[in-house]
């Protein structure tokens, strides 16, 4: 990484120097492992105690951040120190010269259409009437199937697979493993008591911006599409159904699930092993806690739930507070039955 003055990074990200201008960094490092010559940053105040030990040469705090001991390190004071720190992360990651070339052991149909300046790595394949766009990256190992279209910028890691016919968005990121467009859960019992399978004759859409990570899948529709709406950014372990469709800018953690035609709104903040039952509803702004499970549908907008199944929070908190207690009152029923019955004998 290459060195930036405390003077330099303050101007970037348009914050204010406490401390010495011209202290330089060449990495970052997290506040209770900092060295010199490291940028840390502090936006959890859990962290707090770290500020005063760290040996880190620079820290990014927010704006108005109060220290109550004294602070070695050159501080930066930002709108947002967590923001900030992404911002320069960013600025790491573009200042790294991009790949570009097709790699010799890459099979790329003549039907397909390839944009410029783009990178196919080793074994990769690209299908017929494939059409990929410019400045895209194709890792090793990745398939991409027959009539999919993806946009500018779009980053493929090695062993992805894209069935036929998707819509890939730009600048979409989908990690290793990852596969998009396999086929929907779909099978119809029959009198001989198994099941039929259901041809899934939809696609996927993945709109611009969005993040699938390693080894997620988002099936194909039964019929028209599933859908990932702009922004969304879905963890690593995560199954999306068939016919479902992700609202903007909502965000899953890992092994989470959405079964079949659920509609999840916008905004939405999912934690990990989050279980969403199918042909539900989610309102915008909906906020679901770490293993609960939704089995019906949720029509209040910027609510939050626990729990499975899930209540809202603050019946959930009063729910919590009887359930925790059972064993409790259990004791104490029996011990009533008890002198009741004793009661009606004596």
């Amino acid at each position: 990484m290459m060195k930036f003055s405390a003077k330099k990074i303050a101007d970037y990200l348009n914050g204010e120097v406490e401390g010495d201008h011209n202290i330089e960094i060449s990495t970052i490092a997290r506040i209770e492992e900092g060295h010199q010559g490291a940028l840390s940053f502090l936006s959890n105040m859990n962290y707090e105690k770290y500020i005063y030990t760290t040996k880190s040469s620079i820290v990014l705090v927010n704006k108005d951040f109060a220290p109550t001991g004294t602070i070695e390190a050159t501080l930066i004071r930002v709108d947002n120190a967590y923001e900030s720190l992404a911002a320069l992360l960013q600025l790491y990651q573009d200042s790294i010269p991009g790949r570009k070339g097709i790699h010799p052991s890459a099979v790329i149909e003549d039907s397909a259409k390839i944009g410029k300046d783009v990178y196919i790595g080793a074994m990769a394949y690209i299908g017929e009437n494939v059409v990929l766009g410019d400045r895209c990256s194709v890792y090793s190992h990745v398939s991409i199937e027959n009539s999919t279209r993806v946009g500018e910028e779009s980053v493929f890691y090695s062993g992805v697979k894209v069935y036929h016919d998707c819509l890939i968005g730009k600048g979409c990121i989908i990690h290793a493993g990852s596969v998009i467009g396999s086929d929907g859960f779909g099978f119809a019992p029959n009198q001989a008591n198994d099941y039929k399978k259901i041809p899934q004759v939809g696609n996927v859409i993945l709109e611009d911006s969005v993040e699938i990570g390693a080894n997620s899948v988002v099936d194909r529709a039964t019929m028209g599409s599933t859908i990932i709406r702009k922004g969304v950014k879905i963890d690593n372990l995560v199954q999306i159904g068939h016919n479902v469709e992700i609202g903007e800018n909502s965000v899953m953690a890992g092994q989470s699930g959405v079964a079949g035609s659920t509609k999840v709104g916008k905004n939405c903040m999912f934690g990990g092993q989050v279980g969403i039952t199918g042909h539900v509803t989610i309102a915008d702004g909906t906020k679901i806690a770490a293993q609960s499970g939704i089995n019906s549908h949720i029509k209040k907008e910027n609510a939050t739930f626990y729990g499975s199944p899930a209540l809202e929070y603050k019946h959930f908190q009063k729910s919590y507070i009887v359930f925790r207690r059972l064993s409790e009152l259990k004791d104490k029923v029996d011990l009533l039955v008890k002198e009741v019955k004793e009661i009606r004998e004596g």
